[in-house]
């Protein structure tokens, strides 16, 4: 079970946090948004697939969505890490990125379209 956040749970993505991260720059949280949007999707699809090499994916994603504030992805990545980490079934924890990938994802596509 992943622990709760650090940070409340604002949405998909904190943007409190985003705007610290890119110090106010909207064109470069855009910017950030459609990279990380871009990555995680790239991402997830290797991650659902459970190669060999899953935990270092599911840490590479956790680390760009902490960077821009998902931090849904965060946390169910972390969880995944945890229970591939402990042989535990992971089945769970892997619903549960997907869907925050996903859901991000669908965040970040309304932001971008809406300019």
């Amino acid at each position: 079970m992943p622990s709760p956040p650090l940070v409340p749970d604002d949405g998909p993505i904190n943007f409190d946090h985003l705007s610290r991260m890119a110090m106010g720059d909207t064109a470069l949280e855009r910017e950030v948004l459609a990279m990380f949007a871009a990555q995680s999707s790239e991402l997830i699809e290797k991650i659902v697939k459970m190669p060999s090499n899953v935990a270092a994916l599911a840490h590479k994603l956790r680390g760009s969505a902490q960077a821009v504030g998902a931090f849904r992805i965060t946390d169910a990545a972390e969880w995944l890490e945890s229970a591939l980490r402990d042989n535990s079934d992971s089945a769970e924890a892997l619903m549960t990125l997907t869907d925050a990938v996903l859901e991000a994802k669908a965040e970040i596509d309304g932001i971008l379209k809406r300019s």
